[in-house]
């Protein structure tokens, strides 16, 4: 009798240990790029209108930050995941500082979009504020 090796669960074995390494990659890849999405910063412009003069601000997100009589605090921002229409989007709240009446009303209060301001517009009559990156 002429014994024969299986040799077709050598073989099954080896297509398994190559599908796990595919998927453990594929998700650690996965799970890298949507971690690049979010970041620590948020660059915003600011539009003085009496002066005509633009300012740039950077923001860490959760620090407040005080420019002339705006309290401006980032809580969050997001890189889109397309690169041909990049959209960047920021939690922002503004406060007014000359208002004295009442210290919890915000000026703005919600998502900052970069490509279309005018969805959730900023409304202020000396300043005007936009978003410009997130990294």
């Amino acid at each position: 009798m002429v014994s024969k090796k299986n040799t077709q669960v050598g073989k099954n074995n080896f297509k398994l240990l190559i599908l796990v390494f595919l998927v453990y990659f594929s998700l650690v890849i996965v799970s890298d790029s949507k971690n690049n999405l979010e970041g620590t910063f948020t660059d915003i412009k600011i539009l003085d209108k009496i002066s005509s003069k633009n300012t740039l601000i950077k923001l860490k997100n959760g620090e407040l930050i005080r420019f002339k009589d705006l309290a401006i605090k980032s809580f969050k921002c997001k890189n889109s995941e397309f690169d041909d229409n990049p959209e960047i989007t920021a939690y922002i709240q503004v406060r007014d500082l000359t208002n004295k009446n009442n210290d919890e009303v915000f000026v703005f209060n919600g998502w900052m979009f970069s490509s279309s301001p005018s969805i959730v517009p900023f409304d202020h009559p000396v300043y005007d504020v936009w978003l410009v990156n997130c990294y």
